[in-house]
């Protein structure tokens, strides 16, 4: 597999269909992939099914995607903050649906479509309002839900250095669910703030390695406070 390196963020995302998964790396705003999402707008796809950590912050990002009326099903572990007035309305509204994972299960969810797993069991969520309808068994004495992979159609990543092969380096906490995303995605697509020759990243330091990356833009890093963001 080639890496490819996109010349824009619209380049980068072209293709991708209606009805589509996406993954979308981020924590609130650490790591959000910022021209990706912004692409993903203007390119058009719609009744997406949004796998993230939130439901977006302020009118940016993820939040700028809702908004647009693209999403149809967000999945994710925390869809309500002081400043997600743009999903919350639309949920309230019934026009957006929603799936609730808790944070380690999402991430464990995508983990299992990367290593190929075709399900696991785990106690969190066990005797709640989330295990409705799955499968529960005991294990060791104590209850366990029966959980699936989620794979994406999409992910789409930030990350801070790339090689031209594609290897990704993080910075600090915007690493957060990008390397799992990485691996649980048939195409995956990285903005990065620098993308530099083969040989001068350590490969000590790769977290994602350039075969799980599909497409590659250079982008520029922004600087965003939840305050500001609204």
């Amino acid at each position: 597999m080639t890496t490819t390196i996109a010349a824009t963020a619209d380049e980068a995302v072209a293709g991708v269909e209606d009805g589509s998964t996406v993954l979308v790396g981020g924590f609130g705003l650490a790591g959000m992939p910022f021209d990706l999402i912004d692409a993903l707008i203007r390119q058009g796809a719609g009744e997406l099914t949004v796998v993230s950590n939130n439901a977006g912050n302020g009118d940016v990002g993820l939040a700028a995607l809702l908004k647009a009326g693209r999403v149809r099903k967000m999945i994710c572990s925390f869809p309500r903050q002081s400043d997600s007035h743009v999903f919350d309305e639309l949920y309230r509204a019934g026009r957006v649906e929603l799936e609730v994972v808790p944070q380690g299960t999402l991430a464990e969810r995508m983990r299992a479509a990367g290593a190929g797993i075709g399900a696991f069991y785990s106690p969190v969520g066990a005797g709640t309002p989330l295990a409705k309808g799955k499968e529960t068994r005991e294990i060791d004495g104590r209850a366990h839900v029966l959980e699936y992979p989620i794979k994406g159609d999409v992910a789409l990543v930030s990350a801070h250095r790339a090689d031209t092969v594609g290897n990704l380096v993080y910075r600090k906490t915007a690493r957060n669910f990008g390397p799992v995303m990485a691996t649980a995605a048939t195409t995956v697509v990285a903005q990065v703030t620098e993308i530099v020759p083969v040989g001068e990243i350590d490969p000590e330091t790769v977290v994602t390695p350039g075969i799980y990356v599909d497409r590659l833009v250079r982008a520029e890093a922004r600087r965003l406070t939840v305050q500001g963001a609204r």
